[in-house]
């Protein structure tokens, strides 16, 4: 039987979860230790250490006694194993992401690698993650904690300000302004908060209200502490009097610099001939419409060789200047045949035949998207939850061909606005249509004319008109079945004489 799991909560009333079932702790001395042990796990932390967390520098004589009663109080508790004697103290054994301020710490730092490489939706993102571990208070009856709880403090007040200011780059201004208040009157003094109120006043057209709040913060500065205003903020006041265009949001989908936008679509099927109302159907069902609330999703669907990866590769093709960040592919064929055929024994749940080929492709895409492989989750709902998120801000073009059904399908539709469909499938994907409100075009065999125009374009005059014609009467309006009958024709051709 292995170890027993533990979760440590300190972002809040102290909580130690055992197995998910919270222990009883209500002793101050032993709450203080054990809370300076928590901050810092799996390092020794000397006795003295510890008397100064409990008494806060009002030691009685018998402190280093009561620290052991204590300890040997918690070990009771939490079971052999956890806190070890280590000289010049005690050692408290933790899994790191067992610690919520441990895990607040570590996707603070993840955060701050994606906003560096300009994934700001990203950052966002995990700074929220982050920011919901806090459950209030940490310590707030340890006075030997003090300091302790001031860097946790600052370092959430850090996080949030930052995940703030990225959301106003994002445009979320009138989202973030509720927020930015009740945050100026928990923290009066911190400028850099009442400037992002400033700026995100301005850029929801409220100007007056960004210069009140300046007047306010100067008014406030001179009576608490007898100072104006830093530079900073004097500078984003000048910018508000004088309505500077540098205060103005940045475009929506500008490219970060070294940032590879992804264009994963394979060659066009060439030669290419008809289609013409598909075309246009795909054009009005897919155009990019600021108003649209949901993602445009487009099926194509038809027997198998009628031309759908053909037709969905020249529209993508076509369209790629309507998606400036990027274009994904998946042959989900191959993924089907990777798992073995789909359905089988599976069973009825959402993994069904799917095994880990939904996975990678999920892997795949997150890639692209500028997600670093150490940073994609391991479980699938996670995986769908970021794709999602990366997605959700982006003009992007997703092209699921060969899809089997309506369930694998809607796991990888993105979660933009912003972002367009394009499925290609033999099933007609009613669910698919029925859910959400997918525009769907039946393909059917091209017309004689069509067929004769790309029997002409394939095959060699040398072969002559008879096969030519015999050609498109057997492949009965077919592409592929041209394409191969066209090949075999070619392959039987006689080879030129001559010399070279």
């Amino acid at each position: 039987m292995g170890a027993p799991s533990f979760e440590f909560r300190v972002l809040g009333p102290l909580t130690v979860l055992k197995e998910g079932a919270e222990l009883p702790m209500s002793a101050h001395r032993e709450l203080a230790i054990l809370a300076c042990l928590l901050l810092n796990a799996n390092r020794v932390m000397s006795v003295e250490r510890l008397i100064e967390a409990v008494w806060a520098g009002s030691a009685p004589r018998s402190a280093w006694r009561q620290v052991a009663i204590c300890v040997s109080r918690l070990r009771r508790t939490l079971g052999a194993g956890v806190i070890e004697t280590s000289s010049p103290g005690y050692l408290l054994r933790a899994a790191p992401d067992s610690i919520d301020w441990v895990r607040f710490k570590a996707l603070v730092a993840q955060a701050r690698g994606h906003a560096a490489s300009g994934l700001r939706e990203q950052a966002v993102q995990v700074l929220r993650e982050a920011l919901a571990l806090w459950q209030g208070n940490p310590f707030e009856d340890i006075r030997g904690l003090r300091y302790d709880v001031a860097r946790m403090a600052e370092s959430r007040l850090e996080a949030l300000e930052t995940c703030l200011e990225l959301e106003i780059e994002l445009g979320r201004h009138h989202q973030v302004i509720p927020e930015l208040l009740a945050l100026v009157a928990e923290s009066p003094f911190r400028e850099r908060v009442r400037a992002q109120l400033m700026l995100a006043q301005y850029r929801a057209g409220r100007r007056a209200e960004a210069l009140r709040t300046y007047q306010e913060t100067r008014r406030y500065l001179l009576d608490q502490i007898g100072l104006e205003p830093g530079p900073a903020l004097r500078r984003l006041h000048e910018q508000i009097l004088r309505d500077e265009s540098a205060l103005m949001r940045p475009p929506a989908h500008r490219t970060v610099p070294g940032q590879v936008v992804p264009c994963q679509l394979p060659p066009q099927v060439l030669p290419f001939v008809g289609r013409e109302e598909e075309l246009e159907a795909m054009n009005a069902a897919l155009r990019p419409d600021p108003e649209v609330a949901v993602p445009g999703v487009t099926v194509l669907s038809g027997p198998a060789g009628v031309g759908k990866s053909t037709l969905a590769l020249r529209w993508a093709h076509s369209r790629i200047d309507w998606f400036p960040d990027g274009q994904l592919y998946a042959d989900m064929a191959e993924l089907t045949a990777a798992d073995g055929g789909g359905r089988g024994a599976a069973g009825a749940g959402g993994d069904r035949g799917d095994g880990g080929g939904l996975d990678a492709v999920l892997d795949r895409f997150l890639r692209a998207l500028g997600v670093a492989a150490a940073d994609i989750p391991a479980g699938r709902a996670e995986k769908l939850a970021l794709y999602r998120s990366c997605t959700a801000r982006r003009r992007l073009l997703v092209v699921l061909d060969g899809v089997r059904d309506g369930d694998q399908a809607r796991a990888l539709l993105p979660g933009g606005a912003g972002c367009r469909v394009v499925i290609t499938s033999t099933d007609p994907l009613d669910d698919l249509v029925a859910r959400q409100g997918a525009h769907r075009e039946f393909l059917r065999p091209l017309p004689e004319a069509e067929a004769r125009e790309l029997a002409d374009l394939l095959v060699d005059t040398a072969v002559g008109a008879q096969a030519v014609s015999d050609l498109v009467a057997t492949s009965c309006g077919s592409p592929l079945s041209l394409r191969l009958g066209a090949a075999r024709l070619q392959s039987r051709r006689p080879a030129r004489s001559g010399y070279g």
